[in-house]
């Protein structure tokens, strides 16, 4: 098993940043990759970004692309999730997750999920 705990989230205005970390414990050589989702309400949860937990290689949504960046620190088994430029429809909770098994879809198939950081960003 995986354990992943998220942190970072608050409030900030329109333009802001935040800095989000999720720290894995557990069976940590069993991750293949890591990922951040978010989910906004009364909407279904959408992927954000994730990032290939050896090599490093990175997948973004549309949405995100040139404000997101994910990165890891393997050595602390920790991912972070670096917000800038933030929209009020960035608001959501932000939840990470890992999965054992690499595939092509980055989006898809994660074993592991945190609890969730609610990020708000206001107008």
């Amino acid at each position: 098993q995986v354990q992943l705990v998220e942190s970072g989230g608050g409030l900030v205005q329109a333009g802001g940043s935040l800095r989000l970390s999720c720290a894995a414990s557990g069976r940590t050589f069993s991750i293949s990759d890591m990922g951040w989702f978010r989910q906004a309400p009364g909407k279904e949860r959408e992927f954000v970004t994730a990032i290939n937990w050896r090599g490093g290689r990175t997948y973004y949504a549309d949405s995100v692309k040139g404000r997101f960046t994910i990165s890891r620190d393997n050595a602390k088994n920790t991912v972070y999730l670096q917000m800038n430029s933030l929209k009020p429809e960035d608001t959501a909770v932000y939840y990470c997750a890992a999965r054992r098994m690499s595939y092509s879809d980055y989006t898809l198939k994660y074993d592991y999920w945190g609890q969730g950081t609610q990020v708000t960003v206001s107008s």
